[in-house]
């Protein structure tokens, strides 16, 4: 019996030495959707034998996790939204990652007659006289407030049943805009990430209003202590760091890059 105690006890030793540590990161959909956190992630995970818990959801959300501190880390892309989540002190360490852009993709008929390098503006006044089906992730992401926001320079209020708000996440929302032969507003990445399971295609692009910087931040260790503060430091280093970087720049879908780096 008591070798059988001794043994259990040594097993126990030795599988907490090499027990996994979680590093706990809220984002958005749009970098898990288009496959990147796969590419990623693993190396960092080997190199720290750590295990990243990834929470997908609009930066609305991902920043509420981060200020009730449910995750260690943060990585999202809505720079106004981000200064005010620093500003209360829930997040500190922000740091450029990685940019790309937004697209207005829709039907291949085109229906509302846009262009495809007219100001974004122009655009959505089509979409609104002619009453176009709109599909908006009404979810408070970073799409949703890209979206709100160029809604607002372009001085329209929209509403009414060609407006549809979904509630959803950048892949199910782009999947319903396929479905109703909608217009919506993605990311390019999350797009090309989708190309070869849809009909739509890009019918607007280029308007420097469409750009889409990604940032990260740990949480303030201050306001949480159980954070694991130096691990997501860590990880906010390697992201923004040479092997990182060069991971977000490789990373191509149908021969197309999705992201480019900013840290460097």
């Amino acid at each position: 019996m008591l070798k059988k105690i001794l043994l259990l006890s040594f097993c126990f030793i030795i599988n907490s030495a090499y027990a996994q540590e979680r590093l706990r990161m809220s984002t958005t959909t749009s970098t898990e959707n288009s496959g990147l956190l796969k590419v990623l992630n693993p190396t960092f995970e080997k190199r720290h034998n750590v295990q990243l818990d990834i929470i997908s959801v609009g930066t609305g959300k991902a920043l509420r996790l981060g200020e009730n501190g449910d995750v260690d880390v943060v990585f999202v892309h809505a720079p106004a939204a981000e200064l005010e989540f620093l500003k209360n002190a829930y997040g500190v360490d922000r740091k450029a990652v990685m940019h790309n852009d937004f697209v207005l993709i829709g039907p291949q008929k085109n229906p509302a007659g846009v262009g495809l390098i007219q100001p974004v503006s122009t655009t959505l006044k089509q979409l609104a006289d002619t009453q176009t089906p709109f599909i908006s992730r009404g979810d408070n992401s970073g799409t949703h407030k890209k979206e709100r926001y160029l809604w607002r320079q372009a001085k329209i209020k929209p509403a009414g049943s060609w407006y549809i708000e979904v509630g959803q996440g950048m892949g199910a929302a782009i999947k319903i805009a396929d479905e109703k032969q909608a217009y919506t507003l993605t990311d390019r990445g999350t797009y090309l990430a989708f190309k070869d399971k849809i009909d739509l295609i890009i019918l607007n692009e280029g308007d420097k209003a469409l750009f889409n910087p990604y940032h990260i931040m740990a949480v303030n260790p201050a306001k949480h202590k159980h954070v694991r503060y130096k691990l997501a430091r860590k990880y906010i280093d390697y992201v923004t760091g040479i092997e990182g970087q060069a991971l977000i720049g490789a990373y191509k879908k149908h021969g197309e890059q999705l992201f480019y780096p900013d840290a460097n």
